[in-house]
């Protein structure tokens, strides 16, 4: 009864629905914003920057964010992170033109970056020690639910409405993750001693979270490319499947599997995720080379929901547990700096691949990551197993 207490309040619960409605809003604009700065007059350039622009900002401030939720309550920094959200989604609505649009992008840029950092040292707050790793995957199933949810909707829904009416329901969910946050009644306020803390100098990342970075950034690479490519993929291709489906069967294994393993996320060590994750990776890369059917894409969505849904879960909760409880915000911000990287790198490679290359090699060059992924786990495996033993 006091796990499922510890587990399961309202606080936590709160923080996990602000979660996915702060995701939720960012990631339903994300494929918008390329055409719709189009529309308002910019040119390719500009608008690349423009979707550019939220990447570029989180890689730059995630430091800064780390250090100020080390010291700051997480509720703060939060409601102003979700704040700065709603702000910039609402800018997108009435902007009248392309450079306005950037400045609102930055703004979204902003919060996002306080949000994710924020909401993660939070929820790890308020659960025990020893169940950070359950708290993790459930908190990771939100985002990964956003991060397919979003889009699917926001591609089907502004062809009906445009692009300014559909923009409106990413501020309403940014304005729930504001209103969600009102209720938890744990701020998370850091200790006195945290709060009057002065480093000695300005650390830009938490050196024993390194590797946990370097392997979200690898691991990030093809899903990311997959998220930014896959339509033009299989249009290159002339296949037949049905690949709007691809990431609701993504989303819907990698809830089935968060719920199943829930209790292992505590309890098994680091190196048994990462061997399936690694294989997983191995066979949905290979699915989506051959894939002509719908059933070999079901099977590469899956693959992906371990290979990479489940891997990033047990990232980061390992980051939480490798870092001092003083330092979870600087902890967060590496984990998301690995994953920023992952994120502006996996459209980049994509987009050289598909320059360079015949449509066939499109996935099969990333295999090259898998080596790397491999050199880094057995360069530091022994932290990286010992994560779970610093409840």
């Amino acid at each position: 009864m006091k796990k499922h207490k510890s587990i399961y309040t309202k606080d936590v619960v709160l923080v996990m629905a602000a979660s996915f409605f702060f995701m939720f809003s960012s990631m339903f604009v994300n494929p918008l914003i390329n055409g719709y700065a189009k529309e308002l007059g910019a040119s390719s350039s500009f608008a690349g920057l423009i979707v550019g622009l939220m990447s570029l900002t989180a890689m730059f401030l995630r430091p800064i964010a780390g250090h100020l939720t080390d010291r700051f309550s997480r509720y703060g920094l939060s409601f102003v992170g979700g704040i700065f959200i709603f702000l910039g989604i609402c800018g997108y609505i009435v902007t009248p033109n392309a450079p306005l649009l950037l400045f609102f992008r930055l703004l979204n840029g902003t919060g996002y970056v306080l949000a994710t950092v924020c909401m993660t040292t939070w929820l790890a707050f308020l659960v025990p020690r020893q169940h950070v790793g359950e708290a993790m995957g459930f908190y990771g199933l939100m985002n990964a639910l956003a991060m397919a949810m979003g889009p699917a909707i926001s591609i089907n829904l502004y062809h009906r409405i445009g692009y300014r009416h559909s923009i409106i329901l990413a501020a309403l969910s940014a304005l729930l993750m504001v209103i969600s946050i009102q209720f938890v009644g744990d701020h998370a306020q850091p200790s006195p001693a945290a709060r009057q803390a002065k480093p000695e100098h300005f650390e830009i990342i938490q050196p024993r979270v390194i590797p946990v970075a370097l392997l979200i950034a690898l691991f990030a690479i093809p899903y990311f490319t997959t998220q930014a490519d896959i339509v033009t993929y299989v249009e290159q291709r002339h296949l037949t499947v049905a690949v709007g489906y691809y990431f609701l069967i993504y989303a819907v294994v990698l809830l089935v599997l968060r719920i199943a393993l829930k209790n292992y996320f505590d309890t098994v060590r680091f190196g048994a995720w990462f061997w399936t994750s690694f294989i997983a990776m191995g066979i949905y890369i290979i699915f989506l080379t051959i894939m002509k059917t719908n059933w070999e894409m079901a099977i590469a969505a899956a693959g992906m929901a371990v290979g990479y849904g489940i891997i990033y879960s047990v990232l980061q909760s390992t980051a939480m547990l490798l870092a001092p409880m003083s330092e979870q915000g600087l902890a967060s911000a590496t984990f998301f700096l690995g994953l920023d990287i992952g994120m502006s790198l996996g459209p980049i490679l994509g987009g050289i691949i598909d320059e360079v290359l015949p449509v066939k090699y499109f996935y099969l060059v990333e295999f090259i990551l898998m080596p790397l992924i491999l050199i880094i786990y057995l360069l530091w495996r022994k932290r990286l197993n010992g994560a779970i033993d610093q409840h």
